[in-house]
């Protein structure tokens, strides 16, 4: 499923880009040599929205992300992020953007508190290292070096070197690789308390619960072309789909397909003197419909 040059726009209004918009990208162009990497994207994130970009490796969405950085050159199309173009940012508007990259300072002798320090003298308006480090639970670490720290205590670390500039538009490139669950659920509050904050932020993941979880809306690019946009719950018209009713009967599990599974289960009810034995009903989740679009096997 991807989209052809002829095809509407997905996820922006064709024209120019949008200069209420945090990100706005039209016609997105990045080759290497023979290798088209983005192929023509449109696309358009809203001020203080969490939006997640979702590709498998090699569709263009890290190309994608350092362009709108300001990091890499583009072939073509017109990009503006918070009102300029990311090819002529100055610093005034490098001041504004918050990166959390995979890696960052977690191996550092230096201590949390030494670290956002150093950080915020960069900026005209940091916020306190102090306040900071409350924010993203680390105020008890706040003397520790940082390579004593977890991995997820270091990925904490990471997003305050990341905001102690107050940054407008926060990029988090795979933010929780190797979390445990727990972990995972703790970073996600601390996500959505930037949000509360005003922050736009700009998500990259593999994992499509986390997504779920987080993004006001999600993006998918395949081979270089944006597939679609949409909230989570309804991204390749999940929330039209038909449920798929799962039950035993007779000792054999059977499933049916229906758009109408609440009229379903009540007849399927009428067939039994109490509970419907190993009752479930399910509606295709992101990760299905997902690998649809990508073009994987579900």
């Amino acid at each position: 499923m991807t989209r052809s040059s002829s095809a509407p726009v997905l996820g922006a209004d064709a024209g120019a880009p949008d200069p209420d918009a945090a990100i706005s990208i039209r016609g997105l162009v990045k080759r290497y040599g023979e290798f088209t990497a983005v192929d023509g994207l449109d696309l358009d994130i809203r001020r203080g929205e969490i939006f997640a970009l979702l590709g498998p490796n090699g569709a263009g969405k890290t190309t994608t992300v350092e362009i709108c950085e300001g990091y890499r050159p583009r072939d073509g199309g017109e990009v503006r992020v918070l009102g300029e173009d990311p090819a002529d940012g100055g610093r005034a508007w490098k001041a504004q953007l918050g990166i959390v990259l995979q890696s960052g300072a977690g191996d550092s002798a230096l201590t949390c508190r030494e670290l956002l320090r150093a950080q915020a003298s960069y900026f005209a308006d940091p916020r306190d290292p102090d306040e900071v480090l409350e924010l993203v639970g680390l105020t008890e670490k706040a003397k520790s070096r940082g390579r004593s720290l977890s991995g997820g205590q270091r990925r904490r670390l990471d997003v305050a070197l990341g905001i102690v500039g107050r940054p407008t538009l926060l990029f988090l490139d795979e933010p929780t690789t190797g979390f445990d669950p727990e972990a995972r659920r703790q970073f996600w509050s601390l996500i959505r308390s930037l949000r509360d904050l005003g922050t736009t932020m700009l998500l990259t993941t593999h994992y499509l619960d986390e997504a779920e979880a987080l993004a006001d809306r999600v993006g998918v690019i395949a081979r270089g072309r944006l597939v679609e946009v949409a909230v989570p719950a309804e991204l390749g018209g999940r929330a039209s789909a038909p449920a798929i009713v799962h039950w035993t009967e007779d000792g054999v599990r059977r499933s049916e397909a229906t758009a109408t599974p609440t009229a379903f289960v009540r007849e399927l009810a009428g067939r039994f003197s109490g509970e419907v034995p190993d009752l479930a009903v399910n509606r295709p989740t992101l990760e299905d419909v997902y690998l649809t679009m990508i073009g994987e096997p579900s």
